[in-house]
């Protein structure tokens, strides 16, 4: 079967912006299939599902588009038994369907003004629109749904990609993306963000699913944070340099800024601390769009993630006037982020950091999620294309002997995040699979391709043929049947 079960309808006109086209192509049908040609072999000792979000606009856009205002939609491929079934949906958000029964774009882009808007919304300036467009984990047995600029939460099932509604727990400030899940205890910690004092608020979710604990952060002013990071005692939040100019966004102007005379700012807390026993820490001025993973070893609190060379780039060369300055600033060759440590002496103060391999313009990695919390050795990266917001390979990291193993996916063919998928009965912490879905321009197709961790460079060992293709997303996660 390889059913398009809905098709929804769309506003959008045809345009030359660069992240309308191309592998950013957006799709408008909803599919269920599970008869798909497949090139290789599906491994039969992996059980459980793959997830990724795409951002699909639905309605011609109120001024300017940046790729990350499009409409979430989410991508689901289930393995069982060496088989695998595809099905996607839109998330089924409140703006989502105002905008289905206006016909119409009722909010604004985060870099347009607030008075574009029509109606009230969500983020930094109250005029976005909550898209669920950013991240997703799996929890509970269902799929949780987040938005970059602080949103509702939405809840999908796990089966049928339907979207069941609004996380009860989230609070009025709302929950950015990333929200950081303890499969030990079944607990998850989150924070938010906006324009007004405290500017920051974190908080912890019970395994029962109820709000434990919130507090406020205080930041000196409004600031765009984007992950967070968790070890087994302690949180950390960040306050990098790099933040709207508070002058224009009190006339209602988005117009970020980077001040490298200012430090980077970590605020480490006990995951139940009062905002009493937030310590913080210095390090050099970037910003940091994603972390791997934290530890606690001795003393020093170990916070692994993406170093950004270059957090405010100049705009692209090869890109339209009226786009050069939008997209520079999600360009991995621009931004030249690297894989960094920082440790923290939770004793002194002290702030050490270093880099650990030598490859560039990597970001949005993943680990053996059974190493979460200790200290591991491989990292898996997705490989930037120059001058995009694209993914043309993947990157295995070997950070024991500072190496560094790179596939790419060929040309015209771009993917995204890819999650480890620990082989039944594995070993060794790279023992197992790395998934992914590609977009080929040049057959004009989409496919799920899964690649040996060991041995990446053998090329995938399937490739899935999608029923339609589908737009070049961010996010992505896997999870077990057993969280199912």
């Amino acid at each position: 079967m390889n059913q398009m079960t809905n098709r929804v309808a769309s506003t959008l006109r045809p345009n030359d912006h660069p992240y309308l086209n191309g592998a950013w192509t957006p799709n408008y049908e909803e599919y269920d299939a599970d008869d798909m040609e497949v090139i290789g072999t599906i491994p039969e000792d992996i059980d459980g599902i793959y997830v990724r979000n795409t951002e699909n606009p639905v309605h011609h856009p109120i001024g300017r588009y940046h790729p990350f205002d499009g409409d979430g939609m989410l991508h689901m491929m289930r393995f069982s038994g060496g088989k695998a079934q595809y099905k996607n949906r839109f998330v089924r958000t409140k703006g989502f369907e105002a905008e289905a029964e206006a016909g119409e774009a009722l909010w604004a882009g985060f870099t347009e003004p607030p008075k574009k808007s029509k109606r009230p919304g969500c983020g930094i300036g109250s005029h976005m629109r909550d898209s669920s467009s950013t991240d997703v984990l799996v929890r509970n047995g269902k799929i949780l749904s987040t938005f970059w600029q602080c949103g509702d939460g939405y809840l999908l099932d796990a089966e049928s990609l339907d979207t069941l509604g609004i996380e009860e727990w989230v609070p009025v400030d709302g929950l950015s993306a990333h929200p950081k899940l303890d499969h030990k205890t079944g607990e998850l910690m989150f924070f938010n963000y906006g324009d007004k004092a405290p500017y920051m608020h974190y908080g912890v979710v019970g395994p029962d699913n109820e709000l434990k604990h919130y507090i406020p952060i205080e930041l000196p002013g409004t600031r765009l944070p984007h992950d967070m990071a968790i070890s087994d005692n302690y949180s950390v939040l960040n306050d990098f340099p790099m933040f709207p100019i508070p002058e224009a966004l009190e006339n209602g102007y988005f117009i970020p800024q980077f001040v490298p005379e200012m430090k980077t700012r970590f605020a480490v807390l006990p995951r139940y601390g009062s905002p009493e026993d937030v310590m913080w820490f210095e390090a050099e001025p970037t910003y940091v769009l994603h972390w791997t993973n934290c530890w606690e070893e001795g003393d020093e609190l170990i916070l692994e993630g993406y170093h950004q060379k270059n957090p405010f780039p100049a705009p692209l060369d090869n890109m339209p006037d009226r786009y050069k300055v939008l997209v520079a600033n999600i360009d991995l060759h621009s931004l030249r982020p690297h894989l960094h440590r920082y440790r923290f002496n939770l004793k002194t103060g002290e702030t050490i950091e270093q880099r650990v391999c030598q490859e560039d313009n990597v970001e949005f990695g993943n680990i053996n999620p059974e190493y979460y919390g200790r200290e591991h050795r491989y990292v898996y990266s997705a490989h930037g294309e120059k001058g995009w917001f694209l993914f043309n390979g993947l990157v295995k990291h070997d950070l024991k002997e500072g190496t560094a193993q790179k596939v790419m996916f060929g040309a015209g063919r771009f993917g995204s995040e890819a999650p480890f998928i620990p082989r039944k009965g594995a070993v060794d912490e790279d023992d197992g699979y790395l998934v992914s879905f590609v977009t080929d321009l040049m057959l004009d197709r989409s496919e799920c391709v899964v690649f040996d961790a060991k041995d990446l460079e053998q090329g995938p060992v399937c490739r899935i043929v999608l029923p339609h293709r589908i737009c070049s997303g961010t996010h992505a996660t896997w999870a077990q049947a057993s969280e199912l």
